[in-house]
């Protein structure tokens, strides 16, 4: 006589190494869990893709930056060349004139404002290469956005001095009986000219380099 296998010695005899648990195991455990650390992952490459900007525009906004302090450093200083060699010496209805920035503490002002704008930009940049290059953390971008912001206001203030001086010498001011004398000293009038023009220009770089770190430090997690 041959018995049917019961259900109780069915259960009893299941081997867990047969190639149906194994599958089982593999369809209701391992394929579930793959498909949870899959999505896992592509949330955290996600986070961090938004985090970190895309190498390519990190480097094509440290290379703007260190074009923009190059020219700095350029129009500084050929600017602080040029008003340090300003004078002029003429002779009016048998008056010896002389004219010469350090005769105006507004000139001398501005000469050095110029000087110190000139050895900072050069510092920045190297300094903007050396954290370009080691690395691009937002946070770098906040102590060169106090930089620029410092150097803009000082450059700024120094072409407003002698941007008002220079107006007083080219057109006078007849209520305080001050008379125009780039008539007599065109020379070192358009001298001066060219130097406070050189440092505006600087300036506006300035505004672009402060721009530029301002938006690059909003991007720091706190």
């Amino acid at each position: 006589m041959i018995s049917l296998p019961t259900s109780h010695s069915i259960n009893t005899n299941t081997n867990i190494h047969s190639p149906h648990f194994l599958i089982q195991f593999l369809f209701f455990f391992y394929i579930p869990t793959l498909v949870f650390l899959r999505s896992q992952n592509m949330d955290n490459f996600g986070a961090k893709n938004m985090q970190n900007p895309p190498l390519k525009s990190q480097k094509c906004l440290l290379g703007t930056q260190i074009l923009f302090r190059i020219l700095s450093t350029a129009f500084t200083l050929v600017a602080t060349l040029i008003i340090l060699t300003s004078k002029q010496t003429v002779t009016v209805f048998g008056i010896e004139m002389d004219a010469r920035y350090s005769y105006s503490s507004a000139f001398k002002f501005f000469a050095l404002t110029n000087i110190i704008g000139c050895a900072f930009s050069v510092l920045s940049l190297f300094l903007a290469s050396f954290l370009g290059h080691k690395s691009l953390d937002p946070k770098n971008y906040f102590y060169m956005f106090l930089h620029d912001l410092i150097m803009m206001a000082l450059l700024l203030a120094g072409c407003a001095a002698a941007t008002a001086v220079g107006y007083v010498g080219k057109y006078g001011e007849m209520h305080s009986g001050w008379m125009p004398i780039c008539d007599h000293v065109s020379k070192f009038c358009h001298k001066v000219t060219t130097s406070v023009m050189l440092s505006y220009f600087a300036v506006i770089l300035y505004l672009f380099l402060t721009i530029i770190s301002a938006n690059q430090s909003r991007k720091i997690q706190v």
